[in-house]
């Protein structure tokens, strides 16, 4: 009966195990890998966190892209003096990695295309997200402005490093 049950334990905790992997790969390339970009306004932070989250999204899926986006950069604002953000991020990056996992998974064709068209819908995520959000915080249109610079950057610079890796990487797996 115990062989039985086995897989099915592993199979979870092997999930858990990746999910947590991520999370902190997110936070640490977030956290220690990083400029702050002195542009008008909040200016932008371009970071490796990306990265972790794009590979999450791409090899293991929308929802392990949504976990490693949301927790591991959601930790980073808590943990860096940046709390306000973290509900506000939470939200953004992880529908990030689910978009970016779901187009991923599901639009058919060559594999560099749609990972590519994955990085573009996580960058129109990311700008919208963080616009909307600093014209909220801050109560003024014109200066979330500065930031979209920083966000493109970071998203396009991840994308470059992610998707040609990705398939190689997806065949080790």
């Amino acid at each position: 009966m115990n062989s039985l049950i086995a897989p099915t334990e592993s199979t979870k905790t092997k999930v858990i195990v990746i999910n947590a992997l991520f999370i902190a790969l997110t936070l640490v390339a977030t956290m220690f890998i990083n400029i702050r970009l002195p542009i008008m306004g909040n200016g932008g932070l371009i970071h490796l966190g990306n990265v972790p989250l794009f590979i999450a999204a791409f090899v293991y899926g929308k929802r392990t892209g949504a976990i490693a986006g949301a927790f591991g950069m959601g930790l980073f604002d808590l943990l860096s003096g940046w709390a306000l953000w973290a509900p506000f991020t939470f939200i953004i990056v992880g529908a990030m990695g689910f978009v970016a996992g779901l187009i991923s998974e599901k639009v058919p064709g060559k594999r560099v295309f749609v990972n590519t068209l994955a990085v573009v819908a996580a960058v129109i995520i990311k700008v919208v997200g963080y616009y909307f959000t600093e014209v909220l915080l801050y109560g003024n249109w014109i200066q979330p402005f500065g930031s979209i610079p920083g966000n493109v950057m970071q998203v396009v610079i991840a994308g470059i490093i992610v998707v040609p890796l990705v398939s190689r990487l997806k065949k080790r797996i």
